[in-house]
């Protein structure tokens, strides 16, 4: 039974965009939320976690907490620090009962997170993750290597951890806010393997897990931050998840 609008009137959502070095990047994603919260009539808030970027990064997000007040935070940290546990830190600051995490490049587009709403509220599910790897998702801008090397690590990952989940490193993702803290308490990893061992936990602890379908285009302006050290990371994590779940 579909809840009523009475009940979806009381949901609201807190976008945790942890940013480094994102200053072109940050007040188009900023527009394109409040665009898409706003036309869905949706109760939200982007709480921005920024690692002491040094390319003005902050002093554009303190412009776009007063142009989106009182729908936007900035909630820095002193140095590079993690993305895992950026959102950590951001979950914090959020007054949301649920919790999206995206990326700020515009690799994830705003308006997939409509369709992730709607499928958490037709299943209840726990999570609802984007993926690139079902239905009609797919990925654009990467050369074949990196397409290799992601949907690689991911038959890689599902081969050793079964994890029912066709996108473990995605990282477009809607949470039930006290389903992400208890997540938190029980994950250990907080670096690149972060978002599959998630996902690992959550399917082990018998959470659900729904996916919708998404476009994932690679970043407009700026750099990468995946490189081989990240890599051997994710292999690591992948065996240590399968040793210890």
């Amino acid at each position: 039974m579909a809840p009523s609008k009475s009940a979806q009137k009381k949901d609201s959502y807190s976008v945790i965009l942890p940013t480094f070095n994102e200053r072109q990047n940050l007040p188009i994603i900023t527009w394109l939320l409040n665009r898409t919260f706003t036309e869905h009539n949706l109760d939200w808030e982007l709480i921005i976690v920024d690692d002491g970027s040094p390319d003005g990064t902050q002093t554009v997000a303190a412009q776009l907490v007063k142009a989106y007040a009182p729908h936007v935070q900035l909630r820095p940290r002193t140095g590079k620090l993690g993305l895992g546990t950026a959102y950590v830190h951001g979950l914090q600051f959020a007054r949301g009962n649920y919790i999206v995490i995206m990326d700020a490049d515009f690799s994830h587009h705003p308006k997939f997170i409509p369709q992730m709403i709607a499928k958490q509220r037709a299943g209840d599910y726990d999570i609802v993750t984007g993926t690139r790897y079902a239905g009609d998702g797919g990925v654009y801008g990467w050369d074949l290597k990196r397409k290799l090397t992601s949907k690689g690590a991911n038959i890689f990952a599902d081969t050793v951890l079964s994890p029912g989940v066709s996108d473990l490193t995605g990282s477009f993702r809607l949470y039930k806010r006290a389903v992400l803290e208890k997540l938190f308490e029980s994950t250990e990893a907080r670096g690149f393997t972060m978002q599959m061992a998630l996902a690992v936990t959550a399917k082990s602890k018998g959470m659900t897990v729904g996916e919708v379908p998404i476009s994932f285009v690679d970043r407009v302006y700026g750099d990468s931050k995946l490189g081989g050290e990240e890599i051997v990371e994710y292999a690591k994590g992948v065996l240590q998840l399968w040793w210890t779940t």
